[in-house]
């Protein structure tokens, strides 16, 4: 390889470029996805110490009373050793992986990716891409059914810092903002924010905040101080999806 290559190799021109592609971009957490990873070699060759896959999502942080947009990793995954790739060659690696099941869900404003990276020695890392869409599973499905039956419809979902005592593996919570538009609900509510927090594909863990509508001087000052607001905890099973409804109107029922 001559001097000049040299150069150009460690500043990203000529260098090998990163392909990555999904058997497909729609899946649940806790499921396998499946891919090949096409590294192209440039105009010279090249030695590729590592190749990793990672999991981004965004989250709204808070600092200093102001607001801001993050990234968090939520994880990482590496593909191969080190080993060499010659100029114009075409190499395919084949991947698996399984989403962790603290996947935020393609909901609202929250948006999730892979981004593929090769890690050159003294050059700028070439990297790739892509965008998943994260569905519920079927349990997580239940739950979401459950509180639409009742009348609310979900308004907004987002990642936001989690205060430490809601903080498991992750910086950040997703959260669900429904409002109440028509059932027992109604007129009661102002509105009701679901965290979930799973076990395993058949157990999850909900946080529900049930935030009661002021009403008269005593519901005002109540909202004013932040009484208005209660924290519920509960436990779904998969067992529990043919009641849940009924599970989750009688938890609110105690709050409002």
């Amino acid at each position: 390889m001559s001097f000049f290559n040299k150069v150009f190799a460690s500043v990203g021109i000529g260098a090998a470029k990163v392909d990555t592609r999904l058997e497909k971009d729609r899946v649940m957490p806790g499921e396998e996805v499946r891919g090949v990873v096409q590294i192209r070699g440039g105009s010279t060759e090249q030695n590729i110490d590592d190749i990793y896959l990672s999991l981004h999502t965004t989250y709204i942080k808070e600092s200093d009373d102001k607001k801001y947009t993050a990234t968090a990793q939520i994880d990482r995954f590496k593909l191969t050793q080190s080993f060499r790739i010659k100029d114009n060659e075409t190499k395919e690696i084949p991947f698996t992986f399984r989403l962790p099941l603290e996947m935020p869900l393609s909901m609202g404003r929250t948006k999730v990716w892979v981004t593929t990276g090769l890690d050159i020695k003294n050059a700028v890392d070439p990297t790739d891409k892509d965008y998943l869409t994260v569905i519920p599973n079927p349990l997580m499905d239940g739950i979401f059914n459950a509180v639409s039956d009742l009348g609310f419809r979900l308004r907004e979902a987002e990642c936001e810092e989690a205060p430490r005592h809601l903080r498991r593996h992750l910086p950040f919570v997703q959260e669900f903002e429904f409002v109440p538009v028509s059932g027992p609900f109604r007129g009661r509510l102002d509105e009701l924010e679901l965290n979930l927090y799973p076990n395993n594909e058949n157990e999850i863990e909900v946080l529900m905040q049930v935030d009661r509508r002021a009403k008269g001087l005593g519901g005002f000052l109540s909202e004013a101080m932040g009484m208005d607001e209660s924290y519920v905890r509960m436990t779904v099973h998969a067992s529990d999806l043919p009641s849940l409804k009924q599970k989750i109107q009688a938890a609110v029922e105690r709050y409002c």
